[in-house]
Order: C-alpha cells, then sequence, then structure tokens
C-alpha cells in the first residue's frame, strides 16, 4: 500500500463528502451535521464540539480510506465503480444499522423511547437517518458514492 497516497486520497475524497453534506445541509436538503454529532460525543460545549467533530471525522474519513484501500489491493480493482460501490456498502451499513446503535454509545443523545432530557438533547437519527430529513439517505448515499469514487479513481495500487 502506498501511505502518502492512501493519505492524500484519503483526505480528498473526506473533504469532498463533508462538503456535500454540509452544503446539504446549508441548502436544507438534511439537518444532520455528522462533524457536530461526533464532537458532541466529546464535549457539551456545542463550539468546541464542531470542531472536535471535524477533527475526528477527518481521522474517521482516513481510516475508512485505507479500509476501502485494503479492499482496492484484496480484489486488484480500484475503478471508480468499485470505489463507489465500496462506499455504497459502506453508507447502506451506516444508514441502517449504524444510525440505530447511536443513540446507545452517544452521551447527549435521546433515544427512540425516549425523549431529550437536560443531558441527552440531540435529537436521535432514526432508521436510515430520516429523523433528520427525507432527504438525508439520499445526500449521504451521494457523499459515500463519491468518497469511493474519488479513491477508485485516483488511488493507484
Amino acid at each position: 500500500m502506498n501511505l502518502n497516497q492512501a493519505l492524500l486520497w484519503g483526505f480528498a475524497a473526506t473533504i469532498v463528502l463533508t462538503t456535500v453534506l454540509s452544503a446539504s445541509r446549508s441548502l436544507g436538503f438534511t439537518r444532520i451535521d455528522i462533524p457536530f454529532m461526533l464532537g458532541t460525543m466529546f464535549t457539551g460545549n456545542r463550539d468546541k464540539a464542531k470542531w472536535i467533530g471535524f477533527i475526528f471525522h477527518l481521522f474517521n474519513g482516513w481510516i475508512f480510506s485505507l479500509i476501502y484501500i485494503a479492499a482496492f489491493h484484496y480484489t486488484g480493482w480500484n475503478t471508480i465503480w468499485f470505489g463507489a460501490l465500496t462506499g455504497l456498502v459502506h453508507v447502506l451499513f451506516v444508514l441502517v444499522a449504524g444510525m440505530g446503535l447511536l443513540p446507545s454509545i452517544h452521551p447527549r443523545m435521546a433515544s427512540e423511547q425516549t425523549g431529550p432530557t437536560p443531558t441527552r438533547q440531540l435529537e436521535p437519527p432514526g432508521f436510515l437517518a430520516l429523523h433528520y430529513g427525507r432527504q438525508t439517505p439520499i445526500v449521504t448515499i451521494l457523499a459515500h458514492l463519491l468518497f469511493g469514487g474519488i479513491l477508485g479513481a485516483f488511488y493507484q495500487l
């Protein structure tokens, strides 16, 4: 594995994914804010949560890019299409399983069964993260297809 390429394209793919999700939120397509959601796992300070979550999200993107690249090396396929397919598998797992588990591990997120409290103020995402808007799954899938597509298109085996 070429670590320099992996870090470069993992960073680029993560920036594109984060930009698409942020723009989608700003344009009213979704209310989900993954970096903020991640940051509030570490602090109750909403301003600090934004930058802590962004840094954590960037590192997560690098880690996931290494998993994608390992799949490229294992299969010998590093195409835009295989990268996008890997992104689709990733995002479907996140939307179907991960979002449902998030309230059980997030210290500041309400659950589906109990509403908000003074310490659990974030709304749970629900199945496919639909509590954050009907278009949330669509923009989240698109962002992850781009993430995988970028890695597949630019990382060289």
